[in-house]
């Protein structure tokens, strides 16, 4: 491996760490301190992956382009930014260190580490708020990058934030915390079962973001 990627991957490893940590073990104090309200629970979740969002994003965007996201990294392979070897190596940090970040939520709040999810996420109306959750993160990104490039990371941020109440799915919006949350059976779990068909509908999304950045912000093709 070249010297050059290392610190990135490990900049994507541990983003997804603290990014997935925080979606799973804020869902779990959530759960804890609401008393059965789901929405309680879900402001508490929302709020603690924006904040951290924001915070990764601001902290480690310079040196990977903070992406924990599998969507976002195949969308810059697609645009040129990314070699091939490079989005597939920021991948599988995005996933290895967002799984850790689960086993570490459930020792946090001591629970077994090994997990499967039973809550069930299906439907045409689940896999829609998927589709218009990653798309219009792509877009968000893309757009805000052309027009605000200092204002990504709080865009990002709130539009998550916002993405958690306006979809029926609550925005997972990428695929590699789709899959560690199936290994978590906590507030922001997903069964292994519904995980194919959202992350096909995410990947939609975010070629659709992207081809709607491309006419909106008339983006340059990288060579």
């Amino acid at each position: 491996m070249k010297p050059d990627i290392r610190r990135p991957l490990v900049a994507e490893a541990l983003g997804s760490l603290f990014l997935f940590a925080t979606v799973v073990g804020s869902g779990i104090m959530a759960e804890r301190l609401s008393d059965g309200n789901d929405a309680v629970a879900l402001l508490g979740n929302s709020v603690a992956t924006g904040a951290m969002l924001f915070a990764l994003i601001t902290m480690l965007g310079p040196v990977s382009g903070a992406h924990f996201n599998p969507a976002v990294t195949l969308v810059m392979r697609l645009r040129k930014e990314l070699a091939t070897t490079t989005a597939l190596a920021f991948i599988v940090a995005q996933l290895s260190g967002g799984i850790a970040g689960v086993w570490i939520a459930h020792l946090m709040f001591d629970e077994p580490i090994w997990q499967l999810s039973t809550k069930t996420r299906t439907g045409v109306g689940q896999w829609m708020g998927e589709f218009v959750a990653t798309s219009g993160l792509i877009l968000t990104i893309l757009g805000t990058l052309k027009t605000r490039a200092h204002l990504v990371p709080i865009s990002v941020s709130l539009y998550i934030v916002a993405a958690y109440w306006f979809t029926s799915s609550t925005s997972f919006a990428n695929p590699a915390i789709t899959i560690a949350r199936s290994l978590s059976n906590s507030f922001a779990g997903i069964a292994p079962v519904d995980v194919v068909p959202f992350i096909v509908a995410q990947i939609l999304g975010a070629c659709s973001g992207l081809a709607m950045a491309h006419f909106i912000f008339d983006l340059p093709e990288n060579r």
